[in-house]
């Protein structure tokens, strides 16, 4: 194989055009909509909620906000279809966001890595991959695709991203989809409860991000107190 096909700053910038042509193409064809048209049907309902799935996960890759393709699941196959549907096709799009930055951009993206919020977001996926993407996805602060290119450019593995994906979108996910199939009855018990959730989780999620804003800008501390000065050579040194 070509040198250039493997150089990491080729593939990081073929990475980068294939996501603009993906951007692009979601502008000039919205596929979401396609989802919430009744497409499926005269399709069996295993079809169609598997092929709904998969132009779920693409549309995710090619940054449709889920929050419409969770109400269009709802929409289309009711709460307990749809919520199969839309977590099939999220952990579907966060596997291909997630294949794509690791194979195309860590190699050169990492050397970049600076700034207190990076280091310490690459530390904690490196270090505690589950926990930390299972909190991320249980709060919704973080967007869903800049969560998985961050998550690929970290040493993240791909069973706890997946897994903590899978199990940590299903409540705002359920939510949205409950929202969907209910919509046409918006004072509903249902579709009221379900929004109260999404206010609620949205509120909660922007609360802790504020608080981990903080934490991450205080200045680290030294391991010396006030009182302390150090010592070399079992000296003390005073001015």
């Amino acid at each position: 194989m070509s040198p250039l096909l493997l150089a990491p700053w080729f593939r990081l910038a073929l990475l980068v055009v294939l996501l603009v042509a993906a951007g692009v193409c979601v502008l000039l064809f919205e596929p979401q909509r396609m989802l919430s048209q009744g497409w499926t049907g005269s399709l069996p309902l295993g079809t169609a909620v598997l092929l709904f799935a998969v132009v779920y996960g693409l549309c995710t890759a090619a940054f449709v906000p889920r929050p419409l393709l969770n109400l269009a699941a709802g929409a289309v196959f009711g709460a307990q279809f749809g919520l199969v549907a839309a977590v099939g096709g999220t952990v579907l799009g966060a596997a291909v966001a997630f294949g794509l930055g690791r194979a195309m951009g860590q190699r050169a993206l990492r050397p970049l890595l600076r700034g207190r919020w990076l280091l310490a977001a690459d530390g904690q996926l490196s270090r505690h991959g589950f926990r930390s993407m299972l909190a991320v996805r249980i709060f919704p602060g973080v967007p869903f695709a800049a969560a998985n290119y961050i998550a690929a450019i970290s040493r993240c593995g791909w069973v706890p991203f997946l897994l903590a994906t899978a199990l940590g979108t299903v409540p705002n996910t359920a939510a949205y989809v409950i929202a969907g199939g209910s919509a046409s009855s918006p004072t509903s018990p249902v579709f009221l409860a379900s929004l109260g959730f999404i206010t609620v989780s949205g509120a909660l999620a922007a609360a802790v991000a504020w608080r981990k804003r903080h934490k991450l800008a205080a200045p680290p501390t030294s391991g010396l107190t006030p009182q302390q000065t150090p010592v070399v050579g079992g000296v003390t040194r005073t001015p």
